[in-house]
């Protein structure tokens, strides 16, 4: 393997992010949606165990994070994870499908978070007006939020990082707060492990609830924007990923002792605003719906800033059309793969259901993590990572991946037949987009 960096295209000459904004941009795109509508469906199947499914999903994040830590310091670029693909695989039809589906993965995710953003944003509306709003405005607000963000990105890295760090902090304050006051006023009754469901369910809730740690693989996009990446790309991974799974287990362990599994089935959109009633009245409520916007808009923020990185290699690499690599008149910050990337969320979050589909982007990243960490076991030499965590990180995110696909095959056939038609759609664009652009399709 050669150490001379890939042409990834940093949007950026200047290191203009800090290890506390790198710190930043991860916790900002993991504590997004995810943890906000995520108990009620991993409660289905975990029921009250649902802490020991965030923290089997945190410590598979961690594994990963360990690989991207190691791959990021060697080979630190805008294009993140897809410069690692392309290092590991070839530039053939295969690196191009893998590269094209965790695209496909970011998508969706995105559009998820943005509906879920425009869904609070009409709650809270309602509220201050005392009225029923329709719910058309979800969409409105949605489209609005992501329109936002695309222009803040658009100025440059050192604009999303300042944003992030107030967006982030308050979250981070109001969720930290709730977790500590649910914890000092749970009935420890409803966390009885003799009322937990068999090992298995637990651990097939996990895929579910990595979910809400996908968004940790952003902050690999920041290498090429990142001081001194070397040392702070493991720093900026290890802590963000490691505060958050501790906030997450606290909050999970909280809501649970709240509201008990019923409780939580029972309002499991919006399960950890319904737990602050008991404790804080209404105001609770609105604070964490408050809290539900600032979150989901720094997860919005993260996954577009890290498009730019990515859409730029895609389109170096041929992956997409030389259009996404190109750079807006007047601005070095960003390019017009944002400007598409962010056409194509506003499409899906208008006109699909993707709140119904949101699994298959955490199943999809899942794949896409295997891929990458075998092609790790293949350069491990040059990055200097432990074979045997390489490994055990590639056992676990497997057994993960496994487990999703029993368990929705079983409960939810048609999101199957979607996750695997997700699949294969990536390799075929992949492929007629070949054939369109005369590409020469290396063997891989």
């Amino acid at each position: 393997m050669t150490d001379k960096p890939l042409e990834t295209g940093s949007v950026a000459e200047k290191k203009s992010i800090s290890l506390m904004g790198a710190i930043f941009i991860g916790i900002g795109s993991m504590v997004g949606a995810g943890i906000f509508a995520l108990f009620g469906e991993a409660g289905k199947i975990a029921e009250a165990a649902v802490w020991l499914s965030f923290l089997v999903s945190g410590i598979i994040a961690l594994l990963q994070g360990y690989s991207f830590a190691k791959l990021g310091s060697k080979y630190p670029s805008a294009g993140g994870m897809i410069d690692w693909i392309v290092r590991g695989y070839g530039k053939g039809l295969f690196t191009g499908g893998i590269v094209m589906l965790g695209y496909f993965s970011v998508l969706i995710v995105t559009a998820m978070v943005a509906v879920t953003f425009g869904n609070y944003a009409v709650d809270l509306t309602g509220q201050a007006l005392g009225t029923t709003i329709d719910p058309i405005w979800g969409k409105v607000f949605a489209a609005a939020i992501i329109i936002l963000l695309t222009f803040l990105n658009s100025i440059g890295a050192e604009a999303v990082t300042k944003a992030q760090t107030v967006i982030v902090t308050i979250v981070l304050i109001i969720l930290s707060g709730f977790a500590i006051a649910m914890l000092t006023q749970m009935n420890t009754s409803y966390l009885a492990p003799a009322d937990y469901p068999s090992m298995r369910y637990i651990l097939a809730s996990v895929a579910l609830t990595f979910f809400a740690y996908l968004g940790f693989g952003v902050i690999s996009f920041s290498g090429g924007d990142i001081e001194n990446p070397k040392k702070n790309m493991p720093r900026a991974m290890y802590i963000s990923l490691g505060f958050t799974m501790v906030l997450y287990v606290a909050l999970a362990i909280g809501v649970f002792g709240v509201l008990g599994v019923d409780g939580v089935i029972a309002n499991a959109d919006t399960a950890l605003a319904a737990a602050a009633l008991p404790i804080f009245g209404a105001a609770g409520y609105t604070l964490i719906s408050i809290s539900a916007l600032f979150s989901t808009t720094g997860a919005i923020n993260s996954q577009l800033y890290a498009s730019i990185g990515a859409t730029y290699t895609m389109a170096k690499d041929g992956t997409l059309p030389p259009r996404f690599g190109l750079k807006r008149r007047r601005r070095e910050g960003g390019t017009q793969g944002l400007v598409i990337s962010s056409i194509l969320i506003l499409a899906l979050a208008l006109l699909f259901d993707v709140t119904a589909i949101s699994s298959i982007g955490s199943a999809v990243a899942l794949a896409i993590f295997v891929l990458i960490t075998i092609a790790h076991l293949r350069m491990a030499k040059d990055t200097g990572a432990s074979k045997f965590v390489l490994v055990l990180a590639l056992i676990a995110t497997t057994l993960a991946i496994l487990l999703f696909c029993w368990n929705t095959l079983l409960t939810a056939p048609t999101t199957f037949v979607i996750l695997i038609g997700t699949i294969i759609l990536a390799w075929v664009v992949e492929a007629i987009w070949r054939a369109i652009s005369k590409r020469e399709v290396k063997t891989v």
